[in-house]
């Protein structure tokens, strides 16, 4: 049966990357908006704000809800870019009642013991730290790269995953067991009925027990992010903005969202699905027609789904000129099978609907292959290879990116790569968006400068305040040159003929709260 949108919860203001749930009828976000947020059910598809998390200054970026007899609605627990984990008591949100100190990097990662006793973090230092009762008792070492995903098995045992595509088991902190298979970094892990499963950057979701591998799921066509696992079924979330969901090893459901990542995804305990994703939305689905959203909001997302641009990468790479026509929308389909059909200069994908017999468009498909004015760069395709200046004198850094990915996602892999601080992921992001002309792939446009309306992007020389996160994958960090400020007040106006005016109105706004 197939899953159709219950409910809708707008209020983040920026990408969500954590979600985690209240039994049916309540969930958790956490948001690049540097908040969390708690949601609760008020009708069968309806749900409301309940509170606001305010306690970290920087990106918020996991979340998990920890059981606790003192607690009756538990606590919750909020990983950051600023290096602490906040814990809170969900039903009194108004302040952390406590904070965990320790790591020196994003704390991307969190999870926890079916008791609540535990808790462990996994970070972009490379560690993952294990706390009892507020305190670090086991910081584990072993991985190279960031710790994406971190899980804690019923015999206590701790899983950890990597950029560097290890997924390890530890046991009273020491390392028993490391598990190979992965092609790319592991970005999350989730306890089975069985033993657990993972997702990579390598498109794929496998399933695991300590011992070793038990299946490879396929079905993703980009990046898979996340991966939650509850009431027999599997859910996995990626870059080809959809959420899959498994049972037994063979793949049920397809849910598309018009939205370029689904960042987080979870399970609630009456079988919704839920997913968190870059236009910083959550949304709720199911598959019981009585928590079905109505009529109109059904149609309007639909509308959302069809009009959506898709990237013929994000749809696996196929080859456009080989597509069929609009006879195959003829032909009867698999449930939720997605096709992609070409009529004349148009390619549209098309999803089968089981319930209503037909073929339902959920995307116009951008053919960003056929573009001739592509720009090569580490023997890969994009279009639009931007030159960074990080300093005077330095060689330019190469900034690639293509018009159908999240802007985000070029802009913290293009950060990661040259060791720069993650500080500059709005700036290069808004940077990308400014001077790309998604829509017009392949065009040539002047690349202006983001502060100076020059030629080039140059990062800010000085930092403000704040420490500066390390880089995900060596470690290492990008210092900026030192800089003399001069507070004398100017004499005269100064005029900024060039500047994102929305970002300075936004920031502005935040100053006077």
């Amino acid at each position: 049966m197939a899953y159709k949108l219950s409910a809708e919860l707008e209020g983040h203001t920026s990408d969500v990357r954590g979600l985690a749930s209240f039994g049916s009828d309540m969930l958790v976000s956490v948001s690049r908006d540097n908040t969390g947020r708690i949601w609760k059910r008020t009708g069968p598809h309806a749900f409301s704000e309940e509170s606001v998390l305010v306690g970290h200054d920087k990106y918020v970026s996991s979340v998990v809800v920890i059981p606790d007899d003192a607690y009756p609605q538990g606590l919750i627990a909020t990983g950051s870019m600023d290096t602490t984990v906040c814990v809170w008591d969900a039903a009194n949100p108004g302040a952390p009642v406590q904070r965990l100190r320790g790591h020196s990097g994003n704390v991307c990662a969190l999870a926890v013991s079916r008791d609540g006793r535990t808790l462990v973090s996994g970070s972009w230092d490379k560690t993952a730290k294990v706390w009892v009762n507020g305190e670090c008792v086991h910081t584990l070492r072993e991985h190279e790269h960031a710790v994406w995903g971190v899980l804690v098995l019923d015999d206590g045992s701790v899983v950890t995953g990597s950029a560097d595509k290890l997924i390890r088991i530890w046991r009273d902190g020491q390392l028993v067991h490391t598990l190979t298979g992965h092609t790319d970094c592991v970005r999350a892990l989730a306890a089975t009925s069985g033993g657990f499963a993972s997702a990579s950057n390598d498109g794929s979701v496998r399933e695991w027990t300590v011992d070793g591998l038990v299946r490879e799921l396929h079905g993703h066509t980009s990046l898979v992010y996340a991966v939650a696992a509850a009431n027999g079924v599997l859910v996995s979330g990626g870059e080809d903005r959809s959420m899959r969901v498994w049972r037994d090893g063979t793949l049920q459901n397809t849910v598309l969202v018009p939205s370029m990542s689904v960042w987080a995804v979870a399970v609630l305990s009456n079988g919704d699905i839920a997913c968190g994703t870059n236009d910083g939305r959550i949304r709720v689905f199911t598959q019981d027609d009585a928590r079905v959203a109505d009529a109109s909001t059904q149609k309007q997302f639909e509308e959302k789904n069809a009009v959506f641009a898709l990237s013929a990468k994000a749809m696996g790479d196929v080859s456009l000129g080989n597509l069929p026509g609009p006879e195959r929308l003829k032909q009867r389909g698999d449930c939720d099978q997605v096709v992609m059909i070409k009529d004349g200069s148009q390619v549209t994908a098309h999803q089968w609907n089981v319930e209503r017999n037909e073929w339902i468009q959920v995307g116009h498909v951008v053919d960003a292959a056929a573009q001739t004015q592509k720009q090569v760069f580490d023997g890969r395709e994009y279009d639009y290879v931007f030159d960074v200046d990080i300093q005077e004198g330095a060689p330019a850094l190469k900034l690639p990116y293509n018009a159908t990915e999240n802007p985000y996602s070029a802009a913290q892999r293009f950060l990661e790569r040259n060791e720069l601080s993650l500080e500059y992921l709005d700036t290069v992001a808004d940077f990308i968006t400014k001077n790309s002309d998604g829509v017009q792939l392949g065009a040539q446009q002047p690349h202006i400068d983001p502060f100076t309306g020059g030629s080039r992007y140059v990062p800010s020389q000085s930092q403000a305040g704040g420490s500066v996160a390390a880089d995900p994958f060596t470690g290492n960090r990008y210092v900026p040159a030192q800089t003399t400020a001069a507070y004398s007040p100017p004499s005269e106006y100064i005029i900024n003929r060039q500047g994102n005016s929305s970002a300075i109105v936004k920031k502005l706004a935040e100053f006077n709260t």
